[in-house]
């Protein structure tokens, strides 16, 4: 049983089958808020499905958890009645839910957080084992900011949300909450006390089915996660995103980087010259789009929003394992995005790029690889801000060089396009926060951590660690 929690969160690829270079847009149009749509960064149309033209299945089970001291039900047939477990806490059993891949638990205030450690423990449906019991973050260190329009969203308002869990192809989940033991120093006792153990109003458990791969030609109902299952050797052929027309932007060179985007470079950096020689942009690395990982257009919301231009990347870590097979990563993706948009209520996948541990990078959020698209990754600074998740965990594990790699290639580009120095400083303008009052203009490494703008242990001790090695490697790419 493999389990990856993907913070509030990517196939082996080996082909490029755009082979036209077209412009993106000008920096001009980005800060003037006049959007083209040129046909390599073109924005996905809503509604339109992915690569062969239909809806991918999938579907999310949302359960109502009710009152853990209700000892009669849980508030849904599906969940056993709430029951005491030899933890201390409380749990309950889920009963013939139809199989899931990716678990969450949402609530109505996004203000609110458990109280206690808020656990899981899934069953593979495959070998019937249980897993370990594993934690879901419940802390809101990711995501929309307070005065975000992802607050408008047709939807309705966002919600308190745990982080997704990965769990893969599961047939039965168990839940519990344990109380968080309260330090002597804050009671004034000599003896350790057990604190509460409760859930936001309104909590509900969200299991995740992400759906079959597009373009494999599969029959499957809806839930039937065995299909997507990771296999050994290599996945069919027609399963890579190379293989599917618009699955993949490819790589370019420098000369064919600068050709496409120097121009904008040198617009965004007025000080210097409009040439395109001139601008300090890294080649673009292969990316694989969303219609790639096999995004529904008409699940999340149809217009996109902006900021103005891209001055830093925010870099993530998903947490907890790094056992998932790179095969997995667009499952993966479909069922984060569900669960973002369908249980969380937000506009769209949070992240503007995911990158996998084989190196792949995945394009998130829709509206336009290059252009500087609002995501919702680092509260408090998700405006004129790019996010950038590396799928695993990096507390005590070096992250692979494969994946290091691809965060300087695409922090090189993505930045380069904007006129910055990746290796460089950039200020921004906090919207508030556990670590920098709104308001506040803050320093910050041009390829910075999430820790840098949040409390919070992300992106893991490791990765972290490996940041200044990343950035001199991007402005080496950019040619500083």
């Amino acid at each position: 049983m493999r389990a990856l929690v993907v913070t509030s969160i990517g196939v082996a690829c080996a082909g490029a089958l755009l082979l036209p270079l077209a412009p993106t847009e000008s920096a001009d149009s980005m800060l003037s808020d006049k959007h083209s749509t040129p046909s390599e960064d073109a924005v996905p149309p809503a509604a339109r499905a992915p690569g062969s033209g239909r809806i991918v299945p999938g579907h999310t089970q949302s359960l109502p958890l009710g009152t853990p001291a209700d000892s009669t039900r849980s508030g849904d047939k599906l969940l056993s009645a709430w029951e005491d477990d030899p933890s201390g806490g409380r749990r309950v059993v889920s009963r013939k839910v139809k199989p899931f891949a990716l678990v969450g638990v949402v609530w109505d205030d996004p203000r609110a957080i458990p109280r206690g450690r808020l656990q899981v423990q899934a069953r593979d449906a495959d070998t019937r084992r249980w897993s370990d019991w594993r934690s879901l973050n419940t802390r809101s260190d990711h995501g929309p900011g307070p005065d975000s329009k992802e607050g408008s969203t047709a939807r309705g308002k966002p919600l308190g949300a745990t982080a997704p869990l990965w769990v893969g192809n599961s047939s039965a989940l168990r839940v519990r909450i344990v109380p968080t033991p309260v330090s002597p120093k804050t009671t004034g006792s000599s003896q350790r006390q057990v604190g509460k153990a409760e859930l936001p109003a309104g909590a509900r458990l969200e299991l995740v089915d992400p759906g079959a791969e597009v373009g494999t030609g599969e029959t499957r109902k809806p839930g039937d996660v065995q299909r997507h299952r990771p296999q050994t050797g290599k996945p069919p052929r027609e399963d890579g995103p190379a293989d599917r027309p618009g699955g993949t932007l490819p790589a370019l060179t420098r000369a064919q980087t600068n050709a496409t985007y120097g121009d904008d470079a040198a617009k965004a950096t007025p000080s210097r010259s409009d040439r395109a020689e001139d601008a300090h942009i890294g080649p673009r690395p292969e990316i694989i789009t969303r219609k790639g990982w096999g995004a529904d257009e008409s699940m999340r919301e149809a217009d996109f929003s902006y900021t103005g231009p891209t001055k830093a990347a925010f870099v993530h870590h998903s947490a907890e394992t790094n056992g998932y097979s790179c095969a997995e990563v667009p499952s993966i993706i479909r069922g984060i995005y569900r669960y973002h948009v369908k249980s969380s209520r937000w506009r769209d996948i949070g992240y503007n790029f995911l990158v996998d541990k084989c190196g792949k990078i995945y394009e998130g959020r829709a509206g336009g690889v290059a252009k500087p698209v609002m995501g919702a990754h680092t509260f408090g600074f998700n405006e004129d801000s790019t996010g950038i998740a590396l799928l695993g965990t990096y507390s005590k594990t070096d992250a692979p060089k494969a994946a290091t790699d691809a965060l300087s290639k695409l922090t090189a580009w993505k930045l380069g396009v904007h006129g910055v120095d990746a290796s460089g400083k950039v200020t921004l303008t906090s919207g508030g926060g556990s670590k920098h009052r709104k308001g506040t203009r803050v320093v910050f490494n041009a390829v910075s951590g999430h820790r840098d703008g949040f409390s919070t242990e992300c992106p893991g001790e490791r990765l972290y660690n490996e940041l200044p090695a990343i950035r001199t490697e991007a402005g080496r790419l950019q040619g500083r």
